[in-house]
């Protein structure tokens, strides 16, 4: 939210029943630089993402966070922000679930250096990053159902359910 308010309603609650649905609201509101509510719906995706995707979509996740921190003038959140995003990237080829991963580090690296050096120009924000038909949220591109529950809960269940008889 802006620094000078003190609460800021989402313009539009979303509403989705699977993490296929969460992930295509967050690429519509991405491109609409609508940056904190794409944010909102990755984190479903994150939530749900088997233990070897989670940094990679916690990476595209503080790509948008970044992109919040200049939409609000703070430019050390802009440079704290595109650092953990270039970290939790790091070890991903260059397109991965049908996402430019070398796109976004280089975006990253970008706004970084010129927000140290200038503050919050003005920049040019990307489009969410689709290449191969993507985004897709798992190899398969099967319809994952989304649970409100945490994600520890859900695991819980599963091992719960898996072990009775």
């Amino acid at each position: 939210m802006p620094y000078d308010t003190s609460r800021t309603d989402l313009t539009q609650a979303w509403e989705y029943d699977t993490v296929e649905e969460a992930l295509a609201a967050a690429r519509w509101l991405w491109d609409e630089q609508r940056f904190f509510e794409a944010h909102e719906c990755l984190e479903d995706v994150w939530h749900h993402a088997p233990d070897d995707d989670r940094a990679f979509w916690k990476g595209v996740i503080q790509v948008a966070v970044a992109c919040v921190h200049h939409q609000r003038d703070n430019a050390s959140g802009v440079v704290a922000s595109c650092a953990k995003a270039v970290g939790n990237l790091a070890d991903y080829p260059d397109v991965h679930h049908g996402i430019d991963v070398e796109q976004l580090r280089v975006f990253c690296d970008g706004v970084a250096v010129v927000v140290q050096e200038a503050g919050c120009v003005e920049v040019g924000y990307p489009e969410f990053p689709t290449m191969d038909d993507g985004p897709w949220f798992d190899a398969d591109r099967l319809r994952t159902p989304l649970s409100r529950k945490p994600p520890w809960q859900v695991a819980a269940e599963q091992r719960q359910s898996s072990e009775s008889p």
